[in-house]
């Protein structure tokens, strides 16, 4: 696809989630060219090192050999304005960081959003997790666009302590989201394992995105992207080298009326 496609794209990939494999622990470190560096994206000099730590329930053998090249793809498609949001949970996203201000830069980082949600078991040996991570990177940190007035607000925690006027409006998010998974006996369950809420995709698209806009995500599972950006006037594009997911987003995106291929 040609360069500079895009004014958003989100990366859902899997969680590095399965069995017995080796974790890795990622670095970047800056290095000129001249000492075997790689040359970055700014015009600098970086190189990314890994460092085997301890094995545990895992689906890649390489994960970051795997991921890396994606986020290098990503950051290629990007327009001059455009954000990059990596959605990950607490396995990966200490690494995703160091890995993104290396690819990026650090003055591109722009957030990590934690997407809190209360449904499923709870263990009794530890806090149980119950968020995920969302790590937001402008191409250009003097350039991106984002429109908060554009996002569907949220009721105050306390709205005894603003005015009436402001309760009724509701607050603007913080990067903080509390917000519900997808309901196993819902009207919006795909019946795709790792579904996304379309209200988490709603939110990025409204702030990072104009009507008119493309959209990518390259991980693009249920396909909920893609149904968040049809519903807002987005064009879009989706991605995913498996069967089933295939399946699910074109029975999905018939529903809507968008038009694909």
């Amino acid at each position: 696809m040609p360069a500079e496609s895009f004014s958003l794209v989100y990366l859902d990939p899997p969680f590095n989630t399965g069995r017995a494999r080796q974790a890795e622990r990622v670095r970047g470190v800056r290095r000129s060219a001249e000492d075997g560096g790689r040359l970055g994206f700014r015009g600098q000099g970086y190189a990314v090192t890994r460092e085997y730590t301890h094995a545990y329930d895992d689906r890649f053998a390489d994960y970051w050999g795997f991921l890396e090249p994606r986020i290098e793809e990503a950051w290629r498609l990007l327009a001059p304005d455009g954000t990059l949001y990596l959605h990950l949970d607490y396995r990966e996203v200490h690494y995703a960081k160091v890995l993104l201000d290396a690819l990026f830069g650090p003055e591109c980082f722009l957030n990590e959003i934690i997407w809190a949600y209360d449904f499923g078991g709870r263990t009794k040996r530890r806090w149980p997790a119950k968020h995920d991570n969302i790590l937001v990177y402008a191409k250009d940190p003097a350039r991106y666009f984002f429109d908060a007035e554009a996002v569907d607000r949220e009721p105050y925690m306390a709205p005894g302590l603003v005015t009436p006027e402001k309760a009724a409006l509701g607050k603007l998010p913080t990067d903080t989201w509390w917000h519900t998974i997808v309901s196993p006996t819902g009207k919006e369950r795909t019946g795709y394992p790792t579904q996304k809420p379309l209200g988490v995709l709603r939110r990025i698209i409204q702030a990072s995105s104009r009507p008119g806009d493309w959209v990518l995500d390259a991980f693009a599972g249920s396909g909920t992207a893609g149904a968040a950006a049809a519903e807002l006037g987005r064009k879009f594009v989706l991605i995913d080298d498996n069967a089933e997911a295939i399946s699910v987003m074109r029975s999905r995106l018939r529903s809507t009326g968008a038009a694909f291929r």
